[in-house]
């Protein structure tokens, strides 16, 4: 589970990764993600709409993406002295519904590596 710190709980601050921050779309997922105020700080927020399916599956799809995301967290902390504190959005697409925790920690650790290659090449 993530730790209150880890996580965002702002609209303000979903909707400034989502508009401000870097796209890096996948089969299941499309995340944003954008350089935060604290250096120090990786903060992860999903969203998982209707689309998904019901409450159920939605809340499978969530708690997926919300493990996925606790796995890449020391690799993200690691290279925190190139990249800095990032805010992360990950929208879960109508086919996560059907995709394995696998694809979808794979996912995630492409876009938060391609994320860290572009940062670290600025």
């Amino acid at each position: 589970m993530l730790a209150k710190a880890n996580r965002i709980t702002r609209g303000a601050d979903y909707r400034a990764t989502v508009r401000k921050g870097a796209r890096f779309t996948a089969d299941n997922t499309i995340a944003y993600v954008r350089p935060n105020a604290d250096p120090d700080v990786v903060r992860f927020g999903f969203i998982v709409s209707k689309t998904v399916g019901n409450a159920v599956r939605r809340n499978l799809v969530r708690r997926r993406l919300k493990a996925a995301a606790y796995e890449v967290l020391p690799a993200l902390r690691e290279s925190a002295g190139t990249v800095g504190g990032v805010d992360i959005v990950i929208r879960a697409l109508p086919a996560s519904a059907e995709a394995r925790w696998a694809t979808l920690h794979e996912e995630l650790t492409r876009a938060v590596s391609r994320y860290v290659r572009r940062s670290s090449t600025r």
